[in-house]
Parts: C-alpha cells; structure tokens; sequence
C-alpha cells in the first residue's frame, strides 16, 4: 500500500518518481485518491501556471521547451502538463511531447508529464487540475501547461491557467481563424511563432485589428501583447517572459490573481460534484425509484423536470 505522506514528501524532495505515482494516482481516479488531495492542499497554491494552446503546428512544444530553458536561466523550477489526444487502443497518450522536450529530461529542476486527453473535449484531460496541484505541491514555481491543439473548441486553458498564451503561426490560415469566436478571445499574450517565415507580419498586423475589433477596456485593463518569435532558435522568448512577468505583475496589482485562482477552485469542485451525481446516477439503473419514475413520465401523470427534481432529491437527501 501506497504511503501518501511519504509519497508527498519525496516529491516535494524533488524525486521525479514520486511526483510520477501521484499523478498516475490522479489520473487511475485512485480510491486514495481523496487522501493524496488532502495532503496536497495546504501545500499548494505558490505555482505560476502558464497554458499555451493555439492550432495544430504552430510550434506549442517547441515554444514550451524554449519557455523552460528561459525560467530555468532564471533559476525556477518548472513543472510540464502536455497534453495529448488519447491513443484508441491503450487509452494513453498518443503523440509524447516528452520526447520533443527531451534536451530537458536530465534537469532535476524540471518534470515532463504527458497527459491523455482520453475523450474529455476543449483540449485538456479531465485530471489537469489535480495533476497542477501535485506539481505545485511538489514545489514547481512554474506550470506549464500545453494544451492538444485541436482549434477554435480549445478553450478550456483558460479556466485553469493563471495566463494563458496563444500561439499563432503565418501561412497556417490563422488570419481567418483571427476573425472567428474561440481561442483568439482567451489569450492575455498572443505569439505569432515561426516570424521567420513570409508573412509574419501580416498575421502579427490582422490579429491586431481583429483583437481591437469591439474592444472596450479601460486604461487600467490589461491590453494583450502580440510578441513575434521563432521558437526553434528561441528568438523572442525572453520578450514572452517579460510579457507573461508583465501580465502576472498586473494581476498581482489588481487582485485579479486571487479572482481566478477562486474561480479555477469553484469550477474543479463544481466538475468533482457533478461527477459523483453521474456515479450514483449510474448506480440506479434497473433502481426501482428510477423505473418508477420513468414508468410515470411515460403514462403522462408526471412531467421529467418534476421527475429529475424527485431523482435529485432522493440522491441528495434534499
């Protein structure tokens, strides 16, 4: 049997083998699962988690490995959460942006994990959340977070990062993505990555028409950077980290740090609650109340709002 506390501690120590099992007990949705959150929370919270997400080929990984040599030249600890689709066979995660960021792999200042999405939509695993909080337990200064790629549905990043970047690249269509609702109206930083190629500029200029299209902030509303890079020979990354210190500064000042970190917490209890009413729910199939109730509405003498109000009621005690 697993020792959490111990579990715990060894990766607060820095042991990436510790900070492996915990996550891998996030992701099986362990029974002790529960016991490791507990020990958690008091310790996490300290973490600056940074979400990159944008369409397929922009460069996210390459930008992510030169977003981690830059925090680690500044002497931080950073955790890595990349996001894969799921293989249809093993459930696991199919494409392995471990192995794009392997210049990294013997640095204990640094933890890749992959994560798969397994079927769960806007571009994130449904353990995202909790696998942030083991990294940031385990005294990561700062998370990473880089999302599947899969276009205008991949907003979710935003409900979990404190900033959230989104890349772009010329030559990729992006400048009719910029017109479209979706991942264009989430990002506090937009990189348009791969600057090195023809019509790098272009894209940089029509995403700065389109996000000042119906734009109503005040002066003291944080305007969101455009910052050209070619991430491959980790041009402009350093002008990334002024952006992303820049926008964390803003937040600090305004208290809007704290608003969403509260929100992110509100949001993960609301997702654990609805799960465990699914959980019991499931467990009433073939439950006589649930044929009763199904026996009513299809005789008419009961309408299904009043029906679902009687099921949740009798799940809930309420």
């Amino acid at each position: 049997m697993v020792d959490v506390a111990t579990l715990v501690e060894q990766a607060r120590e820095g042991r990436p083998r510790a900070v492996a099992r915990l996550i891998s007990l996030v992701e099986g949705a362990s029974p002790r699962l529960r016991e490791v959150m507990a020990v958690l929370a008091p310790l996490a919270g300290g973490a600056y988690v940074v979400g990159l997400t944008g369409p397929p080929g922009v460069g996210k990984s390459t930008s992510t490995s030169a977003l981690v040599s830059a925090y680690r030249k500044a002497g931080k600890r950073v955790g890595v959460l990349a996001v894969d689709p799921s293989s249809p066979f093993s459930g696991g995660a199919l494409l392995g942006d471990r192995v794009r960021m392997s210049e990294h792999a013997s640095d204990p200042g640094v933890y890749i994990r992959s994560m798969a999405t397994r079927g769960h939509l806007g571009g994130l695993a449904w353990a995202a959340p909790q696998a942030i909080r083991v990294l940031d337990a385990a005294g990561c200064e700062v998370i990473l977070v880089e999302t599947v790629g899969v276009g205008q549905s991949e907003v979710e990043i935003a409900a979990q990062a404190d900033t959230c970047v989104v890349l772009l690249a010329p030559g990729m269509g992006d400048g009719i993505q910029a017109a479209k609702a979706g991942i264009l109206e989430i990002g506090d930083v937009y990189v348009v990555n791969k600057a090195d190629r023809d019509g790098a500029d272009a894209t940089a200029r029509e995403l700065h028409h389109m996000l000042g299209l119906g734009e109503s902030r005040g002066p003291a509303d944080w305007r969101p950077p455009i910052v050209k890079t070619v991430a491959a020979r980790a041009e402009g990354i350093d002008e990334v980290l002024e952006a992303l210190e820049k926008h964390r500064a803003w937040m600090d000042e305004r208290g809007v740090l704290d608003e969403r970190r509260r929100n992110r917490a509100a949001r993960e209890i609301e997702t654990i609650a609805i799960t465990a009413l699914r959980a019991r729910l499931a467990d009433l199939r073939g439950d006589t109340r649930l044929a009763d109730l199904a026996a009513r509405v299809t005789e008419g003498t009961l309408d299904p709002y009043a029906a679902a109000d009687g099921l949740i009621a009798g799940l809930t005690g309420a």
